[in-house]
């Protein structure tokens, strides 16, 4: 395999995962990080103290504060930044010539949508937006089951690279053919997108579910799958009205795939949130939805289920869509409603969830 250069725009969890898998694999990788000590931490001890502790990464990937010096003169670029800050952080590399130019292919990592005043963006749309027009049409979605953590550790892995451009999905796809990864193409943009942000959203339920069930004598393994098929209807709802293309990319790894590890690993944050919302009362620091996504790092780790929680109520208010679930965990989120009418609900109409 001819090794590539490759630029990874977010040093956080995910982005530092699937840098290893390709550092590991033998490109040369350089990840942009805001924070020193992530800096610090890589390039001195091949290890991302700050976002993901324990994991030993490789002398092929290092790290800069410079996000210049990261876009520049390379073949790939991968975007790991949080949704929240997306659209700043690809601004800052415009100028940059090969991107400019439009000669460095774009694939992005970033899950849920994009905050905007025409309403909520979904994350290619807004990259594609701000980069030079040539791009347009021509970036990558990555999305899947993918644990950071197991991807870190060369844990097999699969994932689905979309584009409406084919051969770049494919480009994308041969640079991810590295040990521990599988890679597919599909032409349904707007679907894996909508999977990858969406599934969070059923996640934070799955979880608070999950904790309720420990000492309830309704909830158990049987409610929860029911909730996962009710989730995965809902996701498949949004999606098509949104233009999905595909009805089997619900059903494939993007889909009910990507959709059953956030609900069930124990590295899921998302999960974990929905489990504090039960356990520790977490909801109880903020005021309302919206003051939750303003202080999120009060949190301790990022659910981004809450803040694509709040874009797809605007969305649905806007098509007239009814999802019970996604509606539910904002109404509990903005302090509508407790946790536990959310469930009474859910299974009042439940019929209406899985129709």
């Amino acid at each position: 395999m001819e090794s590539k250069s490759v630029g990874v725009l977010g040093g956080g969890a995910w982005g530092t995962g699937l840098a290893q898998a390709l550092a590991n694999g033998g490109h040369k990788v350089q990840m942009w990080a805001l924070e020193p000590e992530v800096k610090e931490s890589v390039n001195n001890e091949h290890e991302n103290k700050r976002y993901l502790p324990g994991y030993k990464l490789s002398e092929n990937l290092t790290v800069s504060n410079d996000i210049i010096e990261v876009a520049t003169d390379k073949e790939f670029i991968i975007i790991a930044s949080p949704s929240l800050f997306l659209a700043s952080t690809i601004r800052k590399i415009t100028s940059v010539p090969n991107v400019a130019d439009g000669s460095t292919i774009f694939a992005a990592l970033t899950k849920g949508f994009v905050p905007s005043k025409d309403g909520p963006k979904l994350v290619l749309e807004t990259i594609e937006n701000t980069l030079p027009g040539i791009y347009k049409g021509n970036t990558v979605y990555v999305a899947g089951p993918s644990h950071a953590e197991e991807v870190a550790m060369g844990k097999l892995t699969g994932l689905v690279a979309a584009s409406e451009n084919p051969k770049n999905s494919i480009k994308v796809r041969e640079l991810m053919r590295v040990p521990g990864l599988m890679v597919y193409s599909s032409l349904d943009v707007i679907g894996v997108q909508i999977c990858s942000a969406a599934k969070n959203v059923i996640a934070v339920v799955y979880g608070a579910m999950d904790a309720i069930a420990e000492h309830s004598q309704v909830f158990g393994d049987n409610a929860e799958s029911l909730l996962m098929a009710a989730g995965l209807n809902e996701i498949q709802t949004l999606g098509m009205a949104m233009g999905a293309t595909h009805p089997e990319t619900f059903t494939s790894i993007s889909g009910v795939g990507d959709l059953d590890v956030t609900c069930k690993s124990k590295f899921g944050r998302n999960r974990r949130f929905g489990q504090d919302i039960i356990k520790s009362d977490i909801l109880s620091k903020f005021k309302n939805l919206d003051d939750l996504i303003e202080n999120i790092g009060k949190v301790g780790y990022l659910p981004e289920g809450a803040v694509a929680c709040k874009y797809i109520h605007e969305i649905c208010e806007r098509k007239g869509i009814k999802l019970t679930i996604c509606d539910g965990l904002f109404r509990v989120l903005n302090k509508e409603i407790r946790p536990l009418q959310l469930m009474t609900e859910l299974m009042n109409y439940g019929d209406q969830s899985l129709s």
